[in-house]
């Protein structure tokens, strides 16, 4: 196919709902507040952390680094999804799909491998609590997050560079919120049998290894935890259970969508807003809500910053 062809589509059309006026601005509103929610929750997380000498640990360390991601994972596609409910024209331009590509599976594999880090993190905490300290050090966690963003960029840029091979030149309708990879090749005027295969492993080295290693590290935790009854496997027990919910919220919808896909396009679109959407929404509710350490940094902060002022 010649460059011609390939350059024949300048902007693709975003389907979305493809519903009535009042369903859209409807849908406007909640997405908008929904957004605002991610925004102001794992903002608030990052802040806390940063400011709360009591939360400047390695666990802390690697929580605010998945809000930054969430933050990132929903701000690249959830503010198109917002405009377009309320527009007429709902396109976008070919590297504005690209960017899309390559930016959510960025930092969507760069969640999937901190999630990891944050299990091993556990691990170490809950089974060598003694060695805690000499294993989990400064060097060694800035490091693990920096082999998590590594992992991330050389995973989206090559989902990127294959689709940016693909030859566009006709049909260019993407019945979804975004660009996602299994509609975007279906535009492709020449047979993508062997691009689907070559996503669908490239998506299954980094979604299938790190849920596995996910469930047999949070296996491992859970029976040591249950082996010892005492406050700490309490916490301990609360703190993996958040965690296996995160990774359930994450891993789920990407296995059905990259990896074992269903091709039942009103289950995709649910799946591909909820892990765009509501996964970096609730992992801020999750984390705050179910650990106490988080609830009484929130009321330190409540006392010193909130309260003195109105006393001033």
């Amino acid at each position: 196919m010649d460059e011609g062809n390939h350059s024949a589509v300048s902007e693709f059309v975003l389907l979305g709902l493809g519903l009535s006026w009042n369903i859209q601005v409807l849908s406007f509103v909640i997405s908008l507040i929904l957004y605002l929610m991610i925004l102001s929750g794992n903002i608030f997380i990052i802040v806390l952390i940063v400011i709360d000498p009591l939360l400047h640990s390695p666990m802390y360390f690697l929580l605010a680094n998945l809000s930054f991601v969430d933050i990132c994972l929903s701000t690249v596609t959830t503010p198109k999804m917002i405009a377009d409910f309320i527009s007429e024209k709902k396109t976008i331009s070919f590297g504005g799909c690209m960017s899309q590509i390559l930016f959510t599976h960025f930092t969507g594999a760069g969640e999937m491998v901190l999630l990891v880090v944050m299990a091993y993190d556990r691990y170490v905490a809950i089974c060598k609590p003694l060695h805690y300290s000499t294993i989990m050090n400064l060097r060694k966690y800035i490091g693990l997050v920096a082999v998590s963003w590594n992992i991330g960029f050389v995973h989206g840029i090559s989902q990127m560079v294959v689709i940016m091979k693909l030859p566009f030149c006709g049909y260019r309708e993407i019945d979804s919120f975004f660009c996602d990879i299994p509609l975007v090749i279906k535009l492709a005027c020449t047979n993508s049998d062997k691009v689907d295969t070559i996503i669908n492993i490239d998506c299954g080295l980094v979604v299938v290894t790190c849920f596995v290693v996910l469930l047999i590290s949070y296996t491992y935790i859970l029976v040591t935890v249950l082996q010892t009854s005492n406050n700490a496997a309490s916490k301990a027990l609360s703190t993996c259970t958040a965690h296996i919910i995160v990774v359930l919220i994450l891993f789920v919808p990407c296995i059905f969508i990259y990896v074992w896909p269903l091709n039942i396009i009103w289950l995709d679109k649910f799946l591909a807003v909820f892990y765009s959407v509501f996964a970096p929404l609730l992992n801020p509710i999750i984390y705050t809500l179910r650990n106490k350490e988080m609830k009484n940094a929130v009321k330190r902060f409540k006392s010193y910053y909130i309260d003195s002022k109105e006393n001033i």
